[in-house]
């Protein structure tokens, strides 16, 4: 198939389409904005609902429902509307409810920047909303793996009965790359769902709920979600190694500020550096037993995360890591992006 030059929001939103998205939910906020544009445009064309809510949390609350109905449904936002969302997204993660929510992460806290930034890592990774629960969290540093992680969120979503989440930032969200789009998948292909309220024609009385007053069955939903939560760690960490089997400097670095390391990854080897790069493509399950193996190396020395924020993915390597070797950290923010050159002369300073 051909590819097509495409502003990543849009081509995110038609991959969602492709990929069985009919019902779509959101409000505005940039860098995001051009995912509910396209879809008020492109869902009626293929029967679909779009529906600009009066807030985010009326947003969020809509693919609750939609998703209790046995939709595919979806919501996008940007930092603060995410938070927004975030008492609706606890609610949908412990009633087990399928569904795919896109951040565009522009800077924080506060109103902060409309410009790109990777502070939202502990929001998506470790639970924004209140309680006990994980999402399944893609970061990806291309608008055509973006495409692709967005196409089957859906599927992963339906599959084990959790939010599939898409942590972008506005640089993914805002550039254009050419991509190939694939082809609309056949609702007939899509798995029952016989958990899904779908009225009083039903021959049984479905209820779906998150409320449970009985502190041994509530107990009991939670491990159920952590069984899961398991599995997901078992069958679906994903992540890339660049240049990593003779390295003895790893950097690690997910989204779009993997892509700068990569430059600068290459850069170093031009000068004669052993250096290597670790993506995490999924950081919810994060690929915590491949960084412990690369840590048992005897030639890697240390390892460098960089990040647009001020550490957080940092965290979960070290625990990974578990003080093997030292682990060392560079970042930027208030929507600073950390450049290629500025990166290779960090690690040539720890040489």
């Amino acid at each position: 198939m051909a590819k097509k030059l495409m502003k990543g929001n849009e081509a995110i939103a038609e991959a969602a389409i492709r990929g069985g998205c009919r019902y779509f939910f959101g409000y505005p906020i940039t860098p995001q904005n051009e995912i509910p544009e396209y879809m008020s445009k492109r869902l009626p064309e293929v029967g679909g609902t779009f529906i600009q809510s009066e807030s985010e949390v009326a947003a969020i609350n809509m693919v609750y429902g939609a998703s209790c109905a046995g939709a595919r449904a979806m919501t996008s936002s940007s930092s603060p509307g995410i938070s927004l969302k975030q008492e609706g997204i606890s609610y949908i993660a412990t009633g087990s409810l399928p569904c795919v929510i896109v951040n565009m992460v522009r800077g924080g806290p506060g109103l902060g920047t409309i410009l790109p930034a990777q502070g939202d890592y502990f929001q998506a990774t470790k639970g924004g909303g209140h309680g006990d629960y994980k999402m399944l969290v893609y970061t990806p540093a291309s608008i055509q793996e973006a495409v692709d992680l967005i196409y089957n969120a859906f599927d992963k979503a339906d599959q084990y009965r959790v939010i599939t989440y898409i942590l972008g930032d506005a640089t993914i969200g805002q550039m254009m790359e050419p991509v190939e789009l694939p082809e609309f998948k056949d609702p007939a292909t899509f798995p029952a769902k016989p958990w899904a309220t779908t009225g009083h024609k039903a021959e049984d009385h479905k209820v779906i709920t998150t409320l449970e007053m009985d502190p041994n069955k509530f107990e009991g939903i939670i491990d159920h979600l952590y069984e899961v939560y398991d599995e997901l760690k078992e069958k679906e960490v994903r992540y890339e190694e660049y240049m990593c089997d003779d390295a003895d400097t790893i950097v690690c670095a997910y989204g779009t500020t993997s892509r700068i390391a990569k430059t600068s990854v290459n850069k170093l080897r031009e000068m004669g550096y052993k250096i290597g790069l670790f993506r995490p493509i999924t950081i919810f399950p994060f690929p915590e037993k491949q960084i412990a193996a690369l840590a048992e190396r005897p030639n890697v020395r240390r390892f460098l995360v960089a990040e647009l924020s001020k550490g957080q993915m940092v965290e979960d390597v070290r625990l990974a890591v578990n003080g093997r070797k030292p682990v060392e950290f560079y970042g930027r923010n208030g929507g600073n992006v950390i450049t290629a050159e500025e990166l290779v002369e960090v690690v040539k300073k720890g040489e």
